[in-house]
């Protein structure tokens, strides 16, 4: 997978040298390039943004700059079928998910580009659609400085997930948000720590029994901590020991679906 992330702040990305990402950009998994936009303005004072047209507060980054920039990470014609993917972290965008995460990392090139001040010319946005896969995204209902934050999270979620990368693929498909519900809580040694004991069920032995206690923790905290999750939550083939799980939690099953109770309030409360 090649990466580009264009920034007028190329430092702020150097953690995604480090750790895994570090290791499987120097292993050849991941080609991962930061780009400076300012070495591609023109003037002696490197602008990259100028006032709104319509007035306002702030700035807006000028269009020549960022589309000399795309310019310059397009593959070379015929090396690559297909438009490049360009996602531009936004407010404004599709909510970024780890379903998105496991999409974008089937992916050969990801473009990232960065915003600042008020944001990026919406003629950019217009211009690229025809060279692209324009995808503005969203890491959650806030607003953050610029997009190297967002684009340093979405880098991690979609790169760990390029084969290769975590070198236990199996870690991958236990962790929250793999199969649309939370993940179950962690023990490790010792056993007994300051008054505190990890669950009998895990010191048993018993694979199928341990198996089952995670999987009703999954149901419980989801329910507790992101119950929105249950809405989508595919209940049609859940073994009878399943269905008293989600009972217990207030829950019934209703056409494959998980419907809360009346009376059950907020569920893991």
């Amino acid at each position: 997978m090649r990466i580009d992330v264009i920034s007028i702040f190329p430092e702020y990305l150097q953690p995604l040298g480090l750790s895994l990402l570090g290791k499987a950009r120097q292993d050849g998994l991941l080609s991962l390039e930061v780009h400076d936009l300012r070495d591609f303005t023109t003037d002696r004072h490197r602008t990259v943004d100028d006032t709104p047209y319509g007035g306002g507060a702030g700035m807006v980054m000028k269009p020549e700059p960022w589309a000399q920039a795309l310019e310059s990470v397009l593959p070379v014609e015929g090396t690559r079928e297909g438009k490049p993917v360009l996602i531009v972290p936004s407010p404004a965008g599709a909510r970024f998910t780890q379903a998105m995460a496991y999409e974008l990392a089937e992916e050969p090139q990801l473009v990232f580009a960065c915003g600042r001040y008020e944001g990026i010319d919406e003629r950019v946005i217009d211009w690229a659609q025809e060279r692209f896969d324009v995808r503005p995204v969203s890491l959650g209902d806030y607003v953050l400085n610029g997009g190297e934050v967002a684009v340093m999270a979405m880098v991690e979620a979609i790169g760990r997930l390029v084969p290769g990368v975590v070198g236990n693929a199996e870690s991958l498909v236990e962790e929250s948000h793999s199969d649309g519900l939370l993940e179950y809580p962690v023990y490790t040694k010792p056993s007994s720590w300051r008054d505190h004991e990890v669950p009998e069920v895990l010191l048993s032995g018993n694979h199928g029994k341990i198996a089952q206690w995670r999987r009703h923790q999954q149901y419980a905290r989801t329910a507790a901590r992101r119950p929105d999750l249950l809405a989508d939550f595919d209940a049609a083939k859940l073994p009878r020991a399943d269905r008293e799980a989600f009972s217990a939690l207030g829950y019934d099953v209703v056409d494959g679906r998980l419907v809360l109770r009346p009376e059950s309030g907020d569920a893991g409360a």
